[in-house]
């Protein structure tokens, strides 16, 4: 079956982007993730149908470790760049020189390459508080880099549970679109109502609609502490959450495998993405980049 748009996967991860824009009719061109244990699971999920980036059940040259050491111009061409990108480097920054204050930071690596291939568009994923970190100057450090760019840039928070993610896990999205392509007519997707809960998460009865945000490390805090997030009662009795329930929170499938340990596997989901909440929105860019132009 011919795909519909190709895209690269920066910051990879386990391949939450990587899932949902597939279920949309991507195909994956270029990974990179530097993390090993992260490149094990993506490795186990992928190797077997990403054919562009593996070779054989192995990572070929299109599945890069360390961004900051690949050459833009090496990357092949591609429709879309999708990224979940870490934004603590910008600590540094906020001179309000654009382009030019992203230097040092992991999101110029994503600058230089829309800089040099062009994509039409340019899927943006990033905790709320980027919003307003540093009273709001890093965000409008990367708006003004974009639009340097020749970009035009939508953003909002969503939370993960307005697409049925049994979790609240308010994120930023932003969606860019090269200026020759018309992203007034994108529209971030209406919520849906939820009818996956907590309770299907465990195959039990639980109180609690929707979960707490799945996240990294501070486990096993007293169920009825303020800290707790991973504690729920099922059927009157003390859970916590497990892999396989994480992957539920997070929309992934069932048959997703972890080829690590347990804790692993946990600390992988707390810094993935909420795939319903990515592919609705990923949805809305691709009929804007295909249908509507």
């Amino acid at each position: 079956m011919s795909k519909k748009f190709t895209y690269i996967d920066l910051f990879a991860g386990i391949g939450g982007f990587h899932i949902a824009m597939d279920n949309l009719g991507g195909e994956c061109v270029f990974a990179s993730e530097w993390d090993e244990d992260c490149r094990k699971t993506y490795t186990a999920n992928f190797s077997s149908t990403s054919t562009k980036i593996f070779k054989d059940g192995h990572p070929n040259e299109f599945y890069a470790g360390d961004i900051t050491k690949v050459d833009p111009n090496s990357i092949p061409n591609h429709d879309v760049i999708c990224a979940g990108f870490p934004c603590q480097p910008f600590s540094q920054a906020g001179n309000k020189k654009g382009f030019e204050d992203t230097r040092g930071t992991l999101f110029f690596n994503i600058a230089s390459i829309m800089k040099i291939k062009k994509p039409k568009a340019v899927f943006l994923e990033n905790v709320r508080g980027l919003f307003t970190h540093q009273g709001g100057k890093t965000f409008e450090i990367i708006k003004k880099t974009i639009e340097e760019l020749g970009y035009t840039m939508y953003y909002q928070i969503v939370k993960a549970s307005d697409f049925n993610c049994p979790q609240h896990r308010p994120r930023l999205y932003m969606i860019c679109f090269r200026n020759d392509i018309n992203g007034s007519l994108f529209n971030f997707p209406k919520p849906v109502p939820l009818t996956k809960t907590m309770s299907d998460v465990f195959e039990g009865h639980v109180d609690k609609k929707i979960g707490f945000t799945l996240r990294v490390g501070g486990k096993n805090s007293p169920i009825n502490d303020r800290r707790n997030w991973d504690g729920y009662i099922v059927d009157g009795i003390e859970r916590r959450i497990g892999p396989k329930e994480g992957k539920r929170m997070q929309g992934f499938p069932d048959s997703f495998v972890f080829p690590v340990s347990k804790s692993a596997a946990m600390k992988q989901l707390g810094n993935s993405v909420a795939i319903p909440a990515i592919q609705a929105i990923g949805e809305k860019m691709i009929d804007v980049i295909i249908n509507k132009q």
